[in-house]
């Protein structure tokens, strides 16, 4: 196994853009990523190879997130509170605020694996292959389940 500090910094860069991609704020997305790797180091140990490392570093990432995100829920339960309200291009049209706030929300109805497949892709502008790595899956599975789930958005949109 590498130095962990190499591990971090080939690492950080790719972990930090997927907990962007989960969560739309940089200062709580550094958060995240630093208490991934802090986890990451103490249980070193633990990573048995049976993945890319990349893709235990975002597992942890995930579960920190989630564990963030059930913590914020309880505490706040208007389901406005932690949706970025921000314009982005969803194939040619671009949104007004309105349809993209709609789209936020409409995006955190999605169950899973679409809502996640949609924001690694959308927002973390993942390739198609990472993001089927994430999951165990095949790069074809990653772009079946991001059409479905824009199919769905442009439905509940319309």
């Amino acid at each position: 196994m590498a130095d962990f500090g190499e591990i971090y910094s080939e690492y950080f860069s790719d972990v930090y853009k997927y907990v962007l991609s989960l969560y739309m704020d940089e200062a709580v997305a550094e958060e995240i990523t630093q208490e991934t790797f802090f986890k990451a180091m103490q249980h070193i140990d633990k990573f048995n190879g049976s993945c890319k490392l990349y893709v235990w570093l975002c597992q942890i990432a995930k579960n920190t997130y989630f564990t963030l995100y059930k913590k914020k829920k309880r505490i706040v339960s208007d389901l406005d509170t932690g949706i970025p309200d921000i314009s982005f291009n969803l194939e040619t049209d671009y949104l007004d605020k309105d349809t993209s706030k709609q789209l936020h929300i409409e995006l955190h109805n999605l169950t899973e694996p679409y809502k996640e497949v949609f924001t690694l892709r959308v927002f973390g502008e993942l390739p198609f292959s990472q993001i089927g790595e994430l999951f165990g899956k095949t790069d074809s599975w990653a772009r079946l389940i991001f059409y479905r789930a824009k199919k769905q958005l442009q439905e509940v949109i319309k």
